[in-house]
């Protein structure tokens, strides 16, 4: 059984911090905040995802150490060939993992926008990936 709660509890958190974040005026300091803590939690949620997407396609390799060589984003290419991820929903994770390994090394305005312009379908697509893992775990 695969725990999300970690994860849905991630996802909720990005709901509110973007949900306030459109409600600051840009010029206050409470947009800043809004926007770090959006920025954070969407590092969180690629992060997280990718350790229960990891978790979910464990069954469909022989040993855990073909599964620990796996890079990031073969894990979301794994997940959709095993039925986790649609083919538009992986593009996006890896274009999220691009975004957010640009981010990480350069927290400049246009960095930071670009991430938060993301953050929508992010959401949804997070949602996504929950409900297909509690999927999974209902038939196990």
């Amino acid at each position: 059984m695969i725990n999300s709660d970690y994860l849905n509890r991630c996802i909720a958190s990005l709901i509110k911090a973007y949900e306030l974040l459109t409600q600051q005026n840009k010029d206050e300091v409470l947009h800043d905040v809004y926007r770090s803590a959006s920025i954070k939690e969407f590092e969180l949620i690629l992060e997280q995802s990718g350790k229960l997407l990891k978790k979910a396609i464990q069954p469909y390799f022989s040993d855990n150490l073909a599964l620990d060589r796996l890079f990031f984003k073969d894990i979301f290419r794994y997940g959709h060939k095993f039925g986790l991820l649609n083919e538009d929903e992986t593009k996006r994770w890896l274009a999220y993992r691009d975004s957010r390994n640009q981010t990480a090394h350069n927290y400049g305005e246009k960095l930071a926008q670009k991430t938060i312009s993301l953050v929508p379908e992010f959401i949804i697509d997070s949602q996504n990936l929950v409900k297909n893992i509690e999927k999974l775990n209902a038939t196990k």
